[in-house]
């Protein structure tokens, strides 16, 4: 029997990797510009972690979680998510201690046991950042303006972004009962995880994709009619901030996102092009203003979000340009493969980024290669070519061809590229 990759999960192969690297190079550096870090978290937490953070009803804890017991008969778990993580660092550090307002971004796999679908794997990978230490609208509207900023970066145009305020503690207690006053007539109809809910977390079944739980929860009455004054002022500073930077945003009173954690602010980017399946969420996000707390830190204010990095590449345009060979070396005859390979350390040495077949063969079978490679230059190096201290310079892209003075060779090629 062949061995093959877990179900759910998927190797991604040399082929694919460019455009990986375009989009994780791409969010670092959006990251960076706003001041944001970059830390790195184990991939296995203590499973209570999750519990107590994402939330004990949530799909995610109930059903999606790889748990194990290891030898120690400790309970851990694959992270499915990245900020429960990010505030164990945050709390276990003391990084408050440091400093008022502590910026972090990550990239990493995450992992969940959901149904495999276009877009969606077991083993994903995930970016996000995560602010600490502000409680204002002010850094929740900057935070979805760097998001809509990064995304227009990456060539998607065609995205509509939501947000809504769920409040924190009073609105959600005054919500919840409002909640369950309009749910009650339709309990029986609830799913069974749904039934379940209603006593434990009611917010939890507006985000049921049961169809006639979805129905149900389409006509359940707003959260944000039941924000206090103060609740109501931090979301009218985000959308005042949003407008001012010229944002657009669309408010979703029906927002609510699958993990317990949020607070206020909650914001999803969609995309409108095709070749997303019927999900179409690029990303999500919002405040988690209880967390730090909850897990054992002092009382600390802030916001993230996070994407799924498959669903991003699914609506980024193509790029053919996408090669990681600049230039390839023709050895032309046999007995010139030893100064090609010095050749090629000589211009890796300068910093490009370099192929040749040292296995030989024709100039043909070589130069084929190279296009194959989608290598800009040739570089041709023959008997003559060696004794005479040049190379053949041949343009891939242009279609033209020099000899250059092998000490020359690596800046010429520089030229070439910027061209």
């Amino acid at each position: 029997m062949s061995l093959r990759a877990v179900k759910g999960m998927k190797d991604i192969l040399p082929d694919e990797i460019s455009k990986w690297h375009r989009l994780e190079n791409a969010f670092r550096e959006r990251a960076e510009r706003y001041g944001f870090r970059e830390a790195r978290f184990p991939i296995v937490e203590p499973t209570t972690l999750f519990v107590r953070s994402i939330g004990e009803t949530t799909d995610i804890v109930e059903k999606e979680m790889y748990t194990f017991t290891d030898r120690g008969d400790k309970s851990l778990t694959l992270r499915p998510e990245g900020t429960a993580s990010s505030v164990r660092a945050y709390v276990q550090h003391s990084v408050q201690a440091r400093e008022p307002v502590t910026k972090w971004y990550y990239i990493g796999p995450m992992y969940r046991r959901e149904r495999p679908a276009k877009g969606r794997y077991r083993q994903f990978y995930q970016a996000g950042i995560e602010v600490f230490g502000d409680p204002g609208p002010y850094v929740d509207a900057e935070v979805i303006d760097m998001v809509v900023g990064f995304i227009s970066s990456l060539g998607i145009t065609e995205v509509e972004v939501l947000v809504n305020s769920i409040g924190g503690p009073s609105t959600r207690e005054n919500y919840r009962e409002a909640l369950l006053g309009y749910l009650g007539p339709y309990r029986a109809e609830l799913c069974p995880d749904c039934q379940r809910r209603m006593d434990a977390n009611p917010l939890r079944v507006l985000d049921c994709k049961v169809p006639r739980c979805a129905e149900i929860a389409a006509e359940a009455p707003s959260i944000l009619k039941h924000l206090t004054d103060e609740d109501r002022a931090h979301f009218d500073g985000l959308q005042e901030t949003l407008t001012t930077l010229g944002t657009p945003y669309r408010v979703d009173g029906s927002l609510v996102r699958g993990l317990d954690y949020y607070t206020r602010t909650l914001f999803e980017v969609l995309g409108k092009g095709e070749g997303l399946g019927a999900q179409n969420a690029l990303l999500g996000g919002g405040r988690y203003d209880q967390m730090v707390k909850s897990l054992g830190g002092p009382n600390t204010p802030a916001i993230g979000f996070a994407m799924g990095l498959e669903r991003l590449l699914m609506a980024m345009p193509e790029d053919d340009s996408d090669s990681h060979v600049e230039v390839f070396i023709v050895a032309a005859q046999p007995g010139v493969r030893s100064e090609a390979t010095l050749l090629g350390r000589e211009l890796r040495d300068a910093g490009l980024r370099v192929e040749s077949d040292l296995r030989g063969g024709s100039l043909k079978s070589q130069l084929r290669r190279a296009d194959k490679l989608n290598a800009r230059i040739a570089m041709i190096l023959g008997e003559s070519e060696v004794e005479n201290g040049v190379v053949q310079l041949k343009d891939l892209q242009n279609k033209t061809q020099d000899d250059v003075p092998r000490a020359e060779a690596a800046s010429r090629v520089r030229e070439l590229l910027a061209d």
